[in-house]
């Protein structure tokens, strides 16, 4: 693993001299807020050593290094999944990538499905916490070059990025919620009973990604600030059938909003 992650990291570095402070992982429909981002390298994933290649619509698979804000970031625009066939380690190795990049910060957005009685479609939900219903991407040989066996996760998601981002919707007249995230494997959505489990274990939101993420950059000791965009509802009695390309374009409509939001927490982040 480590020998991979070098000769990731030094065939980007051959092909670029950002040094980018923020990460950021685009996740299903929110694609667009990589054409904020003014580019200084462009790299696509088929072209980088060990990367993996996305093979979901609406995850374009590129890594755009750039600037966001007058922030120098570096985007994935697509991600991988556990179902897609990747190993966890195979899903999570970007991760690992952009933090030797030298990335400080963490960013990551998802579409999720709502659990909670009170969200409706189209919802912004900062995520504070998650359920892990995944293989953990941490089991195996530790690699004790990024962190210890056993990682605390009492503060997954970092408090202080968190409040960057309330003061800065409340700023932008953006509502928002707060709440659990949920990460299963997919590629099914939920039956009924399933989200009825979910939200009796305590979720407010339900998706297919994030979590290994997370959990491999809280390994790195690397903060996160993650957000979901309610595509869908498992609310008994809302629950109706969906598709994925339903699932984008009800993300699509609120993509403008987590772009300003974005480009006015990293210009924040910055100070921190």
């Amino acid at each position: 693993m480590l020998s991979r992650i070098e000769e990731t990291v030094n065939y980007i570095q051959r092909k670029t001299t950002a040094t980018p402070l923020i990460g950021i992982i685009l996740g299903s429909g929110i694609g667009e807020l990589a054409n904020e981002i003014e580019p200084l390298s462009v790299i696509p994933y088929h072209e980088i050593p060990n990367f993996p290649v996305s093979t979901v619509k609406g995850h374009q698979g590129r890594l755009i290094f750039g600037v966001l804000n007058g922030v120098k970031v570096v985007a994935m625009q697509g991600r991988f999944h556990f179902y897609e066939g990747y190993s966890m380690q195979e899903v999570t190795f970007p991760v690992r990538v952009l933090k030797q990049l030298g990335i400080k910060y963490l960013f990551v957005s998802n579409a999720s499905g709502g659990v909670n009685a009170d969200f409706e479609v189209g919802d912004i939900m900062f995520i504070t916490d998650h359920i892990n219903l995944m293989p953990n991407p941490l089991i195996g040989a530790n690699l004790e070059e990024f962190g210890p066996r056993f990682v605390d996760m009492s503060e997954a998601y970092d408090k202080q990025l968190l409040s960057v981002a309330k003061k800065n919707a409340r700023h932008l007249g953006i509502h928002y919620k707060t709440g659990v995230y949920a990460g299963v494997t997919g590629p099914t959505y939920e039956t009924p009973a399933e989200y009825k489990y979910i939200k009796t274990l305590g979720a407010d939101a339900v998706g297919m990604s994030t979590v290994p993420e997370v959990i491999v950059a809280r390994h790195m000791k690397l903060p996160v600030f993650a957000v979901s965009v309610i595509s869908d509802l498992g609310v008994e009695g809302k629950i109706i059938e969906i598709s994925h390309q339903e699932v984008m374009e009800a993300v699509g409509r609120v993509t403008p909003k987590l772009i300003a939001l974005f480009k006015h927490m990293v210009a924040e982040v910055v100070s921190l």
